[in-house]
């Protein structure tokens, strides 16, 4: 016998309680898309004479710091502390290393790379990491995509490398030799690097999704597991620039101090979508960043926007309805 379900209207409770939390998600990734977007023109108002004059290590650990301390908050906001009581089994919490071990390798990885192509193909090239985010996304957590959400990807990562291309300054050769500035360049081991940054960038994203998803934990103690690590790690890659010409917090200001509450704030809501969304949401907010880093750039900086900045926007449009319609 074929029993059919009873699919009547649903009831306005049901309705609201669907609006609500779609007016939460909004809310909270329009935030994430808002910090990321900002980051690089607050970078860029802190900079006295064109250089950043903060050490960039105290920084990430800085960061690092503000999410273990926001974390033990809300764990005892929310009564979890119990959990604490006891030492947590090192099978339990060891996973949670791995994370802080790769974004640490790919932090100190951007800074080598420099030596083998400009920022500007940089930039560009970067864009292969939804390529494979995406495929380690379907093959370790076995999340089978469909062929419009393929294409919705492909034209993720596309309108990225576009808007990278637009914005390039490409110079004559009469103009280059006048100014004698830096020209578009990459080595081979420059591209191989690259693939390695953005197999690793997946890699870290899947992963972290997996063990978050994994363990039935509140997401208060398996964000304390995750930035206890990332503090220990970046504390020791802090300490190799003890030596350096720049003191722990020399150069802070109240910028800098944005930076990293915005940042802190940022990794605490990544592990939000990570818990209950998906990493490709993550490659969505990342992707769309880009347009508030232009027009933020242009308020903020003056830069002036190309004519083609509004293709990107469309193709990320594009991408989302594709993607999750």
């Amino acid at each position: 016998m074929i029993v059919i379900e009873n699919v009547g209207p649903r009831s306005p409770a049901t309705t609201k309680r669907r609006w609500a939390n779609k007016i939460k998600w909004g809310f909270l990734l329009g935030l994430m898309v808002l910090i990321y977007g900002s980051h690089a023109p607050l970078i860029t108002l802190t900079k006295v004479d064109g250089q950043v004059p903060f050490n960039a290590s105290s920084c990430v650990l800085m960061i690092e710091l503000t999410k273990l301390l926001i974390s033990l908050l809300s764990l005892a906001l929310t009564g979890s502390t119990s959990t604490l009581k006891s030492p947590p089994y090192l099978l339990l919490v060891a996973p949670y290393a791995v994370p802080a071990v790769l974004y640490t390798f790919n932090n100190n990885l951007v800074v080598v790379m420099q030596a083998y192509m400009d920022p500007s193909s940089f930039q560009m090239l970067s864009n292969l990491k939804i390529a494979s985010t995406a495929l380690l996304y379907s093959v370790c957590l076995g999340k089978r995509l469909r062929s419009a959400q393929w294409v919705a990807l492909g034209l993720l990562m596309a309108a990225g490398g576009f808007h990278s291309y637009s914005t390039l300054d490409l110079q004559g050769p009469q103009r280059a030799d006048v100014d004698e500035g830096p020209r578009l360049h990459i080595t081979a081991w420059g591209l191989f690097l690259v693939l390695v940054y953005c197999g690793v960038s997946g890699l870290a994203a899947v992963y972290t999704e997996r063990v978050l998803k994994s363990q039935k934990l509140p997401l208060s103690v398996q964000n304390l597991y995750l930035y206890v690590f990332g503090v220990a790690i970046n504390g020791l890659s802090s300490l190799s620039t003890i030596g350096s010409d720049k003191r722990f917090l020399e150069g802070y200001s109240w910028v800098v101090w944005v930076i990293i509450a915005g940042q802190a704030a940022n990794g605490l809501l990544m592990s939000v979508v990570l818990k209950h969304g998906s990493g490709i949401t993550r490659l969505f907010v990342i992707s769309s960043s880009i347009l508030v880093n232009a027009l933020l750039s242009w308020a903020i900086l003056g830069l002036q926007l190309t004519p083609l900045f509004p293709l990107p926007c469309a193709m990320i449009g594009l991408a989302a309805y594709l993607y999750y319609r």
